[in-house]
C-alpha cells in the first residue's frame, strides 16, 4: 500500500474477542484511528480506537478474524484507513479498503487518502439555493431538493425506499449527468449483495457507468467495514467536489446502517448504551459524517439517504438524529403502499425547506401549499366518509375529495426501475408538466373523468389514453360479469 511506512512497528495480539482485538505493543504506541495489520499475510485489519494503557491498544475489526491468535505479529501501517482517488476509480465498484470489487484489476493510477477527513470550513461554503429537479412528480411539486443538500428517504422495511432511491440514479445520470459532467457515488451501507449486484447491471446496461462509482459495505461484513465505508465513499466525492470542481450526486443506502454499526462497535468496545440501546457518542459520529456533505465555492455534494425507521417509529433516536441534518425529509407511507400509490411518499409529512417563495417561485408555492390543504381536507374527512358515507357530505366537501382522489392518482408515476415487473413504461416528468397537471386538476378540468384515468401516467397530456384504457377495463369487466351487472 502507499501508506506503509519504511520500517514499521510490530507488535503482538494480546487478546481477540469476536470483532475487538488487543494488541500489545514494547515501543510507542500506535495513534488513534491508526490501521493494523494481523494474522497470515496482515489479512486481518483492524482500526486503533482506545489505548487502553502504556502498552496496549483496542481496535476493532474491518475484516472477519477467523484464525487470529493471540501472539500473533501485529504491523502498524503508519496511518489512518485509505481510500483511492482519482479519474481511474469511474466506473468501478470497491469494498472498505479500496480494493476493486468487480472482478476487474485495481486502478492504476489512483493517489490514496484518509477516510478520515474534516468538513469545509464555513468561509469556504456557498450560500446559494438551487432546486435540484428529479423528474419525479410528487418530489419536485411537493418537497423539492436542493443542489448541494441532504434529502433522506424515511420509511420501515418494505415501502420502497431503494426502489425509489435507484430511480432517482436513473433519471440524474441520465439527464443531469450528460449535461454537466458531474459524478454520482453510490455508497451502500449494510444492506443486501443482492441490490448492489442489481444496480451495477442495471447501470451498466443502461450505459451511465463511467460518471459513477460503487462503495460498498454489506450487511454480511463485520460492524467496523460497515461504520467505515461511508467516510471512504465521501473521501472519493470530496476529491471530485475539491479537485476536479465537478458536481456530486452522493447517494447513501442505508444511513441507519451506519448508526446500527457504529452501535456494534460501541456494545463491542464496553461503552455504557444511551437510549434505546444506541451508543452514547451517536449525534457526534452522524455529524462527522453529515458535515462534510457541502455545497462549497467549487462543487458541491447532494446527497440522497435512506433511512430505515425501526419499527416505522420515527420518535427513535437513529431517525431523530437524522431529521436534524436534513434539507429535505421524505416520508414514505406503509398506508399509500398498501393503496398501490407509489411512489409511496406521504405528502402531508413530507418537507422540504426549498419550499418558499423566494427559492421555488410564487406560483409553485401557492400551488404547493393549495395541494398540501386539499390533501389535508381530505383527509379529514375520510372518518365521516368511512362512517356515513360520501353521500352525507356536502357539495363542497364532495369536490374537494374528488379534487384530491384524481391529485393522489396523479402524482403516482410508472418507474423505469420497476418496468420489468409492472410492465408499465418508466416516465420522466419536467416541474413544470407536473405543475400544469396539479393546477388543471384543482380547477376541475378532469371532474368528469374516472379517477384511474390519471393513475400511473406521466405529464397530464396522457389522461386521455388513460382514461379510454380505464373505459376499455371498464366494458372488459362489464361483459365478464353476469347479465345486470355494473362495472
Amino acid at each position: 500500500m502507499p501508506h506503509q511506512p519504511t520500517e514499521p512497528r510490530t507488535g503482538v495480539v494480546a487478546a481477540v474477542r469476536g470483532s475487538v482485538i488487543d494488541a500489545r505493543f514494547d515501543s510507542r504506541l500506535p495513534p488513534i484511528r491508526t490501521l493494523l495489520r494481523a494474522g497470515p499475510d496482515g489479512a486481518v485489519a483492524f482500526e486503533v480506537l482506545t489505548q487502553t494503557d502504556a502498552r496496549h491498544v483496542r481496535g476493532i475489526a474491518l475484516t472477519p478474524t477467523q484464525g487470529l491468535a493471540r501472539g500473533m505479529l501485529v504491523t502498524d501501517t503508519g496511518g489512518p484507513l485509505m481510500a483511492p482517488v482519482g479519474p481511474a476509480i469511474l466506473s468501478r465498484m470497491f469494498d472498505v479498503f479500496g480494493q476493486a470489487i468487480d472482478r476487474q484489476d485495481a486502478p492504476k493510477d489512483v493517489s490514496w487518502r484518509s477516510v478520515h477527513r474534516q468538513p469545509p470550513p464555513l468561509t469556504h461554503r456557498s450560500t446559494k439555493s438551487v432546486m435540484f429537479e428529479t423528474g419525479i412528480k410528487m418530489i419536485d411539486v411537493l418537497v423539492p431538493l436542493e443542489t448541494g443538500g441532504k434529502a433522506g428517504l424515511f420509511g420501515g422495511a418494505g415501502v420502497g425506499k431503494t426502489v425509489l432511491l435507484t430511480e432517482m440514479i436513473h433519471n440524474m445520470v441520465g439527464k443531469h449527468e450528460s449535461a454537466n459532467k458531474g459524478v454520482s457515488i453510490f455508497c451502500g451501507i449494510g444492506e443486501r449483495c443482492r441490490e448492489g449486484q442489481d444496480l451495477y447491471a442495471e447501470m451498466k446496461e443502461a450505459g451511465v457507468l463511467e460518471n459513477m462509482v460503487m462503495v460498498f459495505g454489506q450487511m454480511n461484513e463485520p460492524p467496523g467495514a460497515r461504520f467505515r465505508v461511508g467516510q471512504a465513499a465521501l473521501t472519493m466525492a470530496e476529491y471530485f467536489r475539491d479537485d476536479e470542481q465537478r458536481d456530486v450526486l452522493l447517494l447513501i443506502d442505508n444511513i441507519f446502517r451506519f448508526i446500527q454499526a457504529g452501535s456494534e462497535v460501541s456494545g463491542l468496545m464496553g461503552q455504557m448504551p444511551s437510549r434505546l440501546g444506541y451508543q452514547p457518542t451517536m449525534g457526534t459520529e452522524l455529524s462527522a459524517l453529515e458535515e462534510r456533505i457541502a455545497n462549497t465555492n467549487s462543487g458541491a455534494i447532494t446527497s440522497i439517504q435512506a433511512v430505515y425507521v425501526p419499527a416505522d417509529d420515527f420518535t427513535d433516536p437513529a431517525a431523530v438524529h437524522t431529521f436534524s441534518h436534513l434539507s429535505a425529509s421524505i416520508v414514505l407511507s406503509r398506508k399509500r403502499a398498501g393503496e398501490g400509490l407509489f411512489p409511496a411518499i406521504d405528502p402531508l409529512q413530507s418537507n422540504s425547506k426549498m419550499a418558499t417563495p423566494g427559492i421555488v417561485g410564487e406560483h409553485h408555492y401557492a400551488l404547493a401549499q393549495e395541494i398540501r390543504r386539499t390533501l389535508a381536507q381530505y383527509a379529514d374527512l375520510k372518518d365521516i366518509i368511512a362512517m356515513l358515507g360520501l353521500e352525507q357530505l356536502s357539495p363542497a366537501d364532495r369536490a374537494v375529495v374528488a379534487r384530491a382522489r384524481r391529485l393522489e392518482r396523479f402524482l403516482t408515476q410508472p418507474f423505469f426501475t420497476t418496468e420489468q415487473f409492472t410492465g408499465l413504461q418508466g416516465k420522466l416528468v419536467s416541474l413544470a408538466d407536473a405543475l400544469d397537471g396539479c393546477e388543471r386538476i384543482l380547477r376541475d378540468e378532469f371532474k368528469d373523468l374516472p379517477e384511474s384515468a390519471l393513475y400511473m401516467i406521466g405529464p397530464i397530456s396522457e389522461v386521455k389514453v388513460g382514461a379510454k384504457a380505464s373505459s376499455k377495463r371498464a366494458a372488459d369487466k362489464t361483459g365478464a360479469d353476469a347479465p345486470g351487472a355494473t362495472a
